[in-house]
C-alpha cells in the first residue's frame, strides 16, 4: 500500500497502490491490455498497407519493368497511414470486455494468428484488384494509362480507409460497434478522405495524378467497400490458438572441437 504501507515494504514489491484501492488494479490491467490491444490494431493495419505495396509493386515491375505506385505516393500513403492510422487506432477506450480475454504471456508472439488470418486476406484481395486494375484497367475502363494508374493509386489508399474500420476490432464481425464514441478516429477518416481528394484532383503534378469523373470515383469506392464483408467472412474462419511459427521447429546443434 502505498499511503499505510512501510517504505521497507514498497521497496520490497514489484507493484505499489498508491492510493490504497485495490479497484485501481483493475484500472491499470484495463488500460495496459487497451494499449496492448490497439499496438496489435495498427501493426495488423500497417501490414497490410506494407504487404500489399510491397507486392504490388514488385509484381508490376518484374514482368512489365515499371510500378504502378510512385514513390512520392507510396510516401504519402505512408505519411498518412503511419500517422493519422495510428492516431485513430490508438485512440480506441478499453472496455470491459478486454478483462474477459485471457492473460498475455511475456513469451507469447505479438502478431497473433488472428492478425495474420485478417492481415493477409485484406492483403490478398487488394494485390488481386490491383493487379488487375494494372494489367486489364486499361481495357477493362477504357482509360488511358495516367487515368488507369490514378485509379490504382486511389483504390489503394482507399483500400487502406475502409480496412481502418475492420482493423479496430480483431474478432467482432462488427467492426462498427462503439464508433460513435470514439469521435477522433471518424475525424481522421474525414481528414483522410478529403486529403486524398486533394491530392488526387489538386496535386496532379506533384503526385503524378489525373482527375478522375464521379464514376471512376465510383468503382475505387466500390472496390474499397468489399474489404468491409471480405473481413465479416474471413472472421467466421477460427484459426488454431497455438502460434503458427511454433509448428516450425529449428534444430540447434552444439559443435565441440
Amino acid at each position: 500500500m502505498g499511503i499505510q504501507g512501510t517504505e521497507v515494504a514498497k521497496e520490497s514489491s514489484d507493484i505499489v497502490i498508491l492510493d490504497d484501492n485495490f479497484s485501481s488494479v483493475a484500472t491499470v490491467l484495463k488500460w495496459g491490455r487497451c494499449v496492448y490491444n490497439n499496438i496489435q490494431k495498427f501493426i495488423q493495419f500497417q501490414l497490410t498497407v506494407n504487404v500489399a505495396a510491397l507486392v504490388i509493386n514488385f509484381v508490376a515491375a518484374v514482368s512489365a519493368g515499371e510500378v504502378p505506385l510512385t514513390a512520392v505516393q507510396l510516401l504519402w500513403v505512408n505519411l498518412i497511414m503511419d500517422t493519422l492510422g495510428a492516431l485513430a487506432l490508438a485512440t480506441e477506450k478499453p472496455t470491459e470486455e478486454l478483462m474477459k480475454k485471457k492473460p498475455v504471456g511475456r513469451k507469447a508472439p505479438l502478431i497473433t494468428n488472428v492478425m495474420w488470418r485478417n492481415l493477409m486476406a485484406q492483403a490478398l484481395y487488394q494485390i488481386a484488384v490491383l493487379l488487375t486494375l494494372q494489367f486489364k484497367g486499361e481495357s477493362i475502363f477504357d482509360v488511358n494509362k495516367k487515368v488507369n494508374d490514378t485509379l490504382i493509386f486511389n483504390t489503394f489508399v482507399l483500400c487502406q480507409v475502409f480496412n481502418e474500420f475492420n482493423a479496430r476490432n480483431l474478432e467482432k464481425k462488427n467492426v462498427f460497434e462503439g464508433i460513435h464514441k470514439n469521435k477522433l478516429f471518424m475525424a481522421i477518416i474525414g481528414i483522410t478522405l478529403v486529403l486524398q481528394v486533394v491530392m488526387v484532383e489538386f496535386l496532379k503534378k506533384f503526385a503524378n495524378t489525373e482527375r478522375l469523373n464521379w464514376g471512376q470515383w465510383g468503382i475505387c469506392i466500390g472496390f474499397a467497400a468489399a474489404s468491409w464483408p471480405i473481413g465479416w467472412l474471413v472472421k467466421c474462419i477460427t484459426v488454431p490458438e497455438r502460434p503458427i511459427f511454433s509448428y516450425v521447429k529449428f534444430n540447434k546443434r552444439c559443435y565441440i572441437e
